[in-house]
């Protein structure tokens, strides 16, 4: 499903991936392709150090610049940042959180964000509540107007793949909390599927290790937001930590970045010919794709496409393990948004920090299996994955 929003350009989002704004970078010389300004310093014109834009990389570079204005542009915000990873984006983003004040956040979350919640809760003095994340009153009723700072969402989870009403929930938060700030890590459906700053979110964050990239050659984090006083806050710690990203994997995630719409594309088709190739065979498929997701029409409300994640259950953790290890063309690996197609058992790979009887009480079944579906053919993606079924002991039908 192709994303027809337009930009303030008024291009087709799939144009503006491409596309480099001119005044995104100074280049003297009309490079066809954003120069890499890999310096840590800049000369100065002055005694007193004025007189130029750059003066220590930390601060500002040029390449970086450049993918910031075009990540701001394709996520329609007021100012975008890239920094190191997607887990520095969050702890940015926490760091706007004081002593005393709450996160509300899912109950589905992935696994780092879970262990870094943990750690302020422990060590910041910051209360989390986890909720299901599905139910606009479950956020509600734990939103308090002195309190609340942030409310940290995921939709589709990952991964039990749950949808959360975004507009509902940033809605009610805007009334109830004034100084509360919406928090959405868009990662799992990338700008190009579902843009949450028009859905009402503050912040919007990815790990553009991810589908930004999508070749798994690159750790970023992205961060974009609707205010500029919102702006204001995030540069200043990313400044004072050091955290933005250098000027040769900018550069990188910019390339990346100009072929997320077609690999989107491609990625989504396979996933949802496995999807239902896999519901064929009466297993439990997660994918919001699938008409049988109990939030199908939710999320065709919230996003333009359904993503290349989905998540099934066996019924028994020996056989998901066969199933896994049974596989020759999915890579078994965490992470998800590259070219090459990804199996691994949540619970034991990118969910394992999450303590077991926290899992169980999330409902996070250990037999899980995760899908992070590639450009290949699907046809070669869906004959492995029926050779890894009857392998493990699992009677294929065609």
């Amino acid at each position: 499903m192709a994303n027809e929003a337009r930009t303030k350009n008024g291009y087709r989002l799939a144009t503006e991936l491409v596309h480099i704004d001119s005044d995104a970078v100074k280049d003297s010389y009309n490079a066809a392709s954003v120069p890499i300004y890999q310096t840590a310093t800049f000369k100065q014109t002055e005694a007193g150090g004025a007189g130029s834009e750059y003066d220590y990389s930390r601060s500002g570079n040029p390449t970086r610049t450049a993918v910031e204005a075009h990540m701001a542009k394709i996520m329609r915000a007021e100012r975008a940042f890239v920094v190191t990873t997607g887990m520095t984006a969050l702890d940015v983003i926490l760091r706007l959180v004081k002593t005393g004040q709450e996160i509300i956040a899912g109950d589905d979350l992935y696994g780092g964000t879970n262990r870094l919640l943990t750690y302020v809760s422990q060590y910041n003095g910051v209360k989390v509540h986890n909720v299901d994340t599905t139910s606009v009153d479950r956020v509600v009723e734990r939103l308090d107007a002195v309190k609340t700072r942030l409310v940290l969402l995921e939709s589709p989870t990952n991964p039990l793949i749950k949808i959360a009403d975004l507009r509902t929930i940033a809605s009610r938060v805007h009334e109830q909390c004034p100084d509360a700030l919406v928090v959405v890590d868009n990662t799992m459906m990338s700008p190009y599927l579902q843009n949450t700053l028009d859905l009402g979110a503050d912040i919007e964050y990815h790990s553009g290790t991810k589908y930004l990239s999508g070749h798994h050659d690159l750790m970023a984090g992205v961060i974009g937001c609707r205010s500029a006083s919102v702006g204001e806050q995030l540069y200043f710690v990313i400044n004072a930590s050091g955290s933005g990203l250098g000027p040769f994997d900018s550069w990188l995630l910019l390339r990346g970045v100009k072929t997320l719409g077609i690999r989107m594309e491609k990625q989504q088709s396979n996933a949802e010919q496995i999807a239902e190739f896999l519901e064929a065979q009466g297993l439990k498929v997660r994918y919001p794709g699938l008409k049988s997701h109990p939030q199908y029409e939710l999320h065709q409300q919230l996003a333009s496409g359904s993503g290349a994640v989905l998540s099934f259950e066996t019924g028994d953790v020996g056989l998901s393990e066969r199933i896994v290890e049974s596989a020759r063309l999915w890579g078994i690996s965490v992470s998800f948004g590259c070219v090459n197609s990804l199996i691994s058992m949540p619970c034991k790979m990118s969910h394992a920090s999450i303590p077991a009887e926290v899992r169980k009480q999330r409902r996070l079944p250990e037999d899980l299996i995760r899908l992070c579906v590639g450009i290949e053919d699907p046809r070669d993606l869906i004959d492995d994955l029926a050779q890894a079924l009857k392998k493990a002991g699992v009677d294929v039908k065609h």
